[in-house]
C-alpha cells in the first residue's frame, strides 16, 4: 500500500544474482502502458543435503499512475544462490519501495541485506538472530547513507532455504505463502503476516509511540476520527487506516514496519523483522514471495490455487500479474507495482524428518535456537524484549526501541491463520 505520497521516481530493478542473467522486457501491450520484466528462462538451483531440486522464475511489473506515466517500479528483487559457498542455502526477497526515493532505497536495502547476511558468520548457528541484526543494520547503513529516507523507505519479504528449513523475514505488508497439499486439496499456507495498523497489536504499538491512526477521510475531517473500527485489508477498499505525527498530515503510512523511512520511525515504524520457520516436506509443492501489489485484491487462497494450474511457474507469474493488474484497475484509477517469485519444491525425499505442526502463537524450537513461548494472539519479536507488543503484561518495554541485545536468544512467532479449503488439487 505504501505511503501517501504514492510511489515516485526509480528505476527497473535488476536481479542481483551471481549469475548476472538478462532480463527481457516484454513491451507495452496494454493502452496503460503496462510493461512487464520478466525472467528470460526457468531457472534452478539444487540443495543436495537433502535432494531437492527448486525450479523458479520471477517477474516484476510497473504499476500504471495515469498522473505520472513515466513513473518507473519501485520494487527489486534478489535470489542469491549458495549462500557463504553453501550449497545447501539459498535466498529469495522482494523489496517494495516507496516515496520519492524509493526505488533507490528499495535497491539499497536488497544489496546491503544479502551482504550483511551473507557474511553473517552466525547464520549457521542462529538464522533468527542473524536476520534480526541485518535487518537493523541495514537500517541504519540506509539512514547515514546518501538516500533520502526521511519520507521514503521499503517493505521486505525474505525467504532463506537452509538444507529443508525455510525461514522467512518479513518487515512491512508483502507476503510469503507456502502450499500445503492437503488429500486431493492444496492450502495456502500463510508464513508473514501483513504488519499494517489493521493488525491490533500493531496498531497498539504505533500509538505507544506517538501516532495517530486514521484513514484519509479521517484525517481530513471527512469521517469521524473517534471510530477505529476499519474492518480488514480485504474489505476497507483504497483507505486504510495510516500512520500520522500528531500535529501534522505525514508521513501517512499504510505499514508499521519498514527499512528506512526515519520520520516515521519516529512514531512507531521499526525495521525488526518478524521470523518465522517451516520445516518442508513431500506436502509442500511451491512457495510464493510477492509484493502487496499482488495481494492488494487477491487472497493467499487465491493466489495458491492460480500457482497449482500451472505447470510452468513462469505462466503462473503472467497469469497472477495479469489478475492483479486487472484487478487494481477494476477498483482504482492505478494499479501498483506487482513482484512476484514462484519457487516449485521439486525431488523431495524425506529421510525420516517429520513435518513441524505449525499452530497459531505456537513457539517452535529447531536444534540451535532457544525459544520462549507466546500465547495466542500475542505478537512476539525475534528481537529485545523491549520490541514486544503492548499487549503483554510487562510494563517497562519501549515499543519503539529498536537496539539489538546481543547476549538475548531471539525468538520466533509462527503464524498459521485458518484457510479456507480450495478446490481439488
Amino acid at each position: 500500500m505504501g505511503c501517501v505520497q504514492g510511489k515516485c521516481c526509480g528505476e527497473y530493478p535488476k536481479s542481483s544474482d551471481d549469475d548476472n542473467r538478462e532480463f527481457q522486457e516484454l513491451g507495452t501491450y496494454s493502452s496503460h502502458g503496462r510493461h512487464i520484466l520478466a525472467n528470460s528462462s526457468l531457472e534452478f538451483v539444487l540443495v543436495p543435503s537433502h535432494n531437492l531440486r527448486l525450479e523458479y522464475s520471477v517477474l516484476t511489473q510497473r504499476g500504471y499512475y495515469p498522473e505520472t506515466p513515466d513513473k518507473e517500479n519501485q520494487d527489486s528483487f534478489c535470489i542469491k544462490k549458495q549462500f557463504q559457498g553453501n550449497p545447501n542455502i539459498h535466498f529469495f526477497g522482494v523489496f517494495d519501495g516507496h516515496g520519492q526515493f524509493g526505488t533507490q532505497c528499495s535497491n539499497f536495502v536488497k544489496d546491503r541485506l544479502v551482504e550483511i547476511l551473507s557474511n553473517d558468520l552466525t547464520l549457521l548457528g542462529n538464522p533468527v538472530k542473524a536476520y534480526n541484526s541485518a535487518f537493523l543494520a541495514t537500517n541504519e547503513e540506509l539512514h547515514n547513507s546518501e538516500i533520502d529516507d526521511t519520507m521514503s523507505g521499503t517493505t521486505a519479504i525474505t525467504v532463506l532455504v537452509m538444507g529443508d528449513t525455510l525461514y522467512v523475514a518479513n518487515v512491512g505488508d508483502s507476503r510469503a505463502v507456502i502450499a500445503v497439499k492437503d488429500g486431493n486439496q492444496i492450502v495456502a499456507e500463510d508464513l508473514s503476516h501483513d504488519q499494517t495498523p489493521f493488525r491490533k497489536d500493531e496498531c497498539e504499538r504505533v500509538k505507544l509511540c506517538g501516532a495517530r491512526v486514521l484513514s484519509v477521510d479521517q484525517v481530513e475531517g471527512l469521517k469521524d476520527p473517534g471510530i477505529q473500527t476499519w474492518g480488514d485489508e480485504e474489505t476497507e477498499g483504497g483507505d486504510p487506516p495510516r500512520l500520522w505525527v500528531q500535529n501534522g498530515m505525514y508521513p501517512g503510512t499504510a505499514f508499521t514496519r519498514s527499512v528506512g523511512d526515519s520520520t516515521a520511525e519516529k512514531i512507531g515504524v521499526v525495521a525488526v523483522p518478524e521470523v518465522s520457520m517451516v520445516q518442508l516436506t513431500p506436502d509442500h509443492p511451491f512457495f510464493i514471495v510477492a509484493s502487496d501489489g499482488v495481494f492488494e485484491f487477491l487472497s493467499s487462497q487465491t493466489v495458491v490455487e492460480m500457482v497449482a494450474r500451472y505447470t510452468d511457474p513462469r505462466d503462473a507469474c503472467s497469469a497472477i500479474a495479469a489478475e492483479s493488474y486487472k484487478l487494481w484497475l477494476e477498483h482504482e484509477h492505478r494499479t501498483d507495482d506487482i513482484t512476484i517469485i514462484i519457487v516449485h519444491i521439486k525431488e523431495l525425499f524425506n529421510s525420516g524428518a517429520h513435518a513441524i505442526t505449525v499452530r497459531s502463537g505456537t513457539n517452535i524450537q529447531p536444534a540451535a535456537l532457544k525459544i520462549q513461548k507466546g500465547t495466542p494472539n500475542t505478537f512476539v519479536h525475534p528481537g529485545p524484549e523491549c520490541l514486544r507488543s503492548a499487549r503483554t503484561d510487562s510494563t517497562d518495554m519501549h515499543p519503539c526501541q529498536q537496539s539489538v541485545s546481543t547476549d538475548q536468544s531471539p525468538e520466533m512467532f509462527v503464524p498459521s491463520p485458518a484457510v479456507p479449503k480450495p478446490s481439488v488439487w
